[in-house]
């Protein structure tokens, strides 16, 4: 019997059922972390189809390895930062969509932005406040800079400016100060050190790696070490190129479903279904209607029921966005 203990997916039959999934079809999940989108939407594919899986975790691919369903033969797995979709597909034979070629283009993309359960329980990756460990937040750890780098690099109005936008933290300067002050006596590198530096306090660790901050800290930790991650990542920025590879990529009437977890990058994913450019910035025509590539398939996002909450407690803050390309839209 397969586990999913990688990671557990939020909002999944609605998310697969908003793909529209064509037994035939070409699908991409631009996000495998613990592979349940991708093993669903294999469910639903025939020999035909096809799917492939982007990750820039080779984590993520060593624990797909054991499990049948990714032994398929429609199945193939791109080490690689979902930003370059593009490049990779066609590198793979699949082009940009273009009406005078069949076989270009793709029918659906799923990408779900959350971070993995994986990543936040690994101590070695430094992605969470609870467990002793370096601060790394690499998701690919085969190089660049690490949260380390940004704590002991970055000016204190760079530090500030991270922390307010990534981590919505109305004392993002305060915060920033104490951790200038900081370094400059020693370099930060663990997530112990850098969790004493903001709560001034010191932090133990039990034998198994894991700490019980006082609860007065939890949420803004938690908000400094995702502002980290998502700087460390470049995620903002990775988010928008993705978006603007897939309006390329899909075919007239090929789906995109997009979950996210944080208000900036829900309201980047929410402008660019709305109007076809992150900006949001909206064009009409003559006539004063809308000129956009996709039709919204739920005009209010979905959000997680009660239920799945209480089972999977990290899904409330999941977001499901869904959208079809429109035939003869540019």
């Amino acid at each position: 019997m397969e586990t999913t203990v990688y990671h557990i997916p939020a909002l999944l039959p609605e998310t697969i059922d908003g793909l529209a999934i064509r037994p035939e079809g070409v699908y991409v999940d631009v996000t495998f972390g613990g592979g349940g989108h991708s093993r669903a939407i294999l469910e639903r594919l025939g020999k035909e189809g096809k799917l492939f899986s982007f990750d820039q975790d080779m984590d993520a691919y060593e624990n797909a390895k054991a499990s049948e369903t990714f032994a398929a033969t429609n199945w193939q797995f791109v080490h690689g930062n979902f930003r370059y979709i593009r490049n990779f597909l066609d590198y793979h034979g699949i082009a940009a969509y273009d009406p005078n070629e069949t076989d270009s283009g793709i029918d659906g993309l799923l990408a779900d932005l959350g971070v993995s359960f994986h990543h936040f329980d690994e101590a070695a990756r430094g992605f969470s406040f609870r467990f002793a460990g370096p601060l790394d937040m690499r998701m690919n750890q085969s190089g660049g800079k690490t949260a380390a780098d940004v704590v002991n690099t970055y000016d204190e109005e760079a530090l500030a400016r991270m922390l307010y936008l990534y981590g919505e933290l109305k004392n993002s300067r305060g915060l920033a100060h104490k951790i200038v002050q900081q370094r400059a006596k020693a370099r930060i590198e663990t997530t112990e050190q850098l969790v004493a530096v903001l709560t001034g306090q010191t932090v133990t660790y039990a034998p198994s790696g894991e700490t019980d901050v006082d609860p007065r800290f939890k949420k803004d930790l938690a908000r400094v070490f995702q502002a980290l991650r998502m700087e460390v990542n470049d995620e903002t920025k990775a988010l928008e190129e993705m978006l603007e590879a897939a309006k390329v990529m899909l075919r007239p009437g090929g789906r995109i479903a997009i979950l996210t977890y944080h208000s900036l990058e829900d309201r980047i994913v929410k402008n660019f279904l709305r109007s076809g450019n992150t900006g949001g910035e909206i064009e009409k025509d003559f006539y004063g209607n809308v000129l956009t590539p996709f039709r919204l398939i739920n005009k209010q996002v979905i959000v997680a029921s009660e239920d799945e909450v209480n089972r999977n407690p990290r899904s409330r803050s999941a977001k499901l966005r869904i959208a079809e390309r429109v035939y003869g839209s540019k």
